[in-house]
């Protein structure tokens, strides 16, 4: 086979007919389009919650341990919402809507259609939960709103880039481009007006940032000014965009545009590709946008060098072993809320949700297996597949096949598997010779 084919077959199979033996070995799946297939089925039936809404963990037959308004509301297992299962619902949306207007762009069908659109209107629910202006929230409780008063810029960045995914998809009609243009100038005049700061409830005032001197901070930075430039009416805002990439700063007094060409950098752990790849995903959008060429040769070499950087976790994934029966658990209470105590801080909550995913990992071993061994190499494989040059991405591609047949998704708890689709939508029709 010189080319992958789009196996519409596997995408269309449905529960309980998806191959339960091993095959090659260590190969769950025969191919990667069967792989996709029930990587996909299984997010939509267990992690998509009524809200449209990504959430982390649940069972295995989609049970969520859902924090309740009150435990929101007080900041229970912990203001930052960290280590319980509406973590991350901005974030895994946003980046999953890749995925999801890849697929409807391929099948144009209504279905695929109507997943996207779920996604997108969870994001814009999330940014209407709160009196806060531009306040992007994580997730939400039972009722629809109650939420944790913190978000992030890891959750904001994801939360850009995937309605911008779906405006520029061919998808979103004329009344929702009215409403994101409108809520995306919104969210970003309440974050410049705080200095480029995420907005966050009292006490805490504010929480990230995507000002500074670093990938990942000049990267999110130049695309939130980039998308205003494309979808408002503000000539501002190209003016602005052209003076930041010749600001200069930092410890290597570098201009912005040169830290965007020089790509990913690890600096808060050996890797987390699965955060950085929020940075590089905006990179790969201001790539798409830009239309002066030696600024986009510059963000195409960012590119490669995050991709080269990200290689380098691809091997992790063949340390999860699926027989290996490390617990898992989804009562977070038990573990975390004996160390609950009352937070006024951002540094007090980030301390308190430290010590409690410790005391949880004890617990739900679990956890700390698929993150470092499924969430970590997916995340890569994603920012290989994010790079434009198709021989950086080839020489990969060995080492994502495996990844994505290897994983019986049926079996798996946390969320963190769907990069692995849109992987596959991204390299699927990519050469092999």
């Amino acid at each position: 086979m010189k080319r992958r084919t789009l196996l519409q077959s596997s995408l269309a199979l449905g529960a309980g007919i998806f191959p339960r033996l091993s095959f090659g070995g260590e190969l769950f799946h025969p191919d990667t389009a069967t792989a996709a297939a029930q990587a996909h089925h299984e997010l939509w039936r267990r992690f998509v919650d009524e809200y449209g809404i990504l959430v982390d963990f649940c069972d295995l037959d989609g049970k969520v341990n859902l924090p309740t308004p009150e435990e929101c509301q007080t900041g229970k297992p912990n203001a930052l919402g960290w280590f319980q299962p509406i973590e991350n619902g901005a974030m895994f949306n946003g980046l999953y809507l890749d995925a999801a207007v890849n697929r409807w762009r391929s099948t144009k069908a209504r279905e695929d259609a109507a997943k996207a659109r779920r996604l997108m209107e969870g994001l814009l629910l999330l940014n209407s939960i709160s009196d806060v202006k531009g306040f992007v929230g994580r997730g939400v409780s039972t009722d629809g709103r109650s939420h944790y008063p913190m978000g992030s810029d890891d959750q904001t960045g994801p939360w850009f880039i995937g309605l911008w995914r779906y405006y520029d998809s061919g998808l979103a009609s004329d009344e929702e481009k009215d409403r994101l243009r409108r809520r995306l100038a919104e969210t970003t005049e309440a974050i410049v007006s705080l200095g480029w700061n995420m907005p966050a409830e009292a006490p805490f005032g504010k929480r990230g940032t995507f000002e500074g001197f670093h990938f990942e901070k000049v990267v999110r930075k130049l695309f939130v000014m980039k998308l205003m430039a494309r979808v408002t009416a503000d000539a501002s805002w190209k003016e602005r965009y052209c003076a930041e990439l010749e600001t200069v700063g930092g410890e290597l007094a570098l201009t912005k545009r040169q830290y965007a060409a020089g790509g990913m950098k690890y600096f808060y752990a050996p890797t987390h590709a699965w955060t950085s790849c929020v940075a590089v995903a905006a990179l790969r959008c201001l790539w798409e946008m830009e239309e002066d060429p030696s600024l986009k040769d510059d963000y195409a070499a960012g590119l490669r060098a995050s991709a080269v950087l990200a290689a380098e976790s691809l091997p992790f994934a063949e340390k999860f072993d699926p027989a290996n029966p490390a617990t898992f658990s989804e009562d977070w209470r038990s573990a975390m809320m004996p160390l609950w105590k009352e937070q006024t801080t951002e540094q007090e909550a980030v301390d308190l949700a430290i010590a409690q995913v410790r005391a949880f990992a004890k617990i739900s071993p679990r956890r700390n297996s698929e993150a470092d061994f499924i969430r970590e190499p997916s995340a890569a494989a994603w920012i290989i597949s994010l790079c434009p040059d198709q021989q950086v991405v080839k020489t990969h591609l060995p080492a994502i096949e495996r990844l994505i047949r290897r994983l019986d998704y049926a079996n798996l708890h946390y969320a963190t598997f769907f990069w692995v689709e849109s992987v596959w939508w991204r390299v699927r029709e990519i050469p092999t010779g």
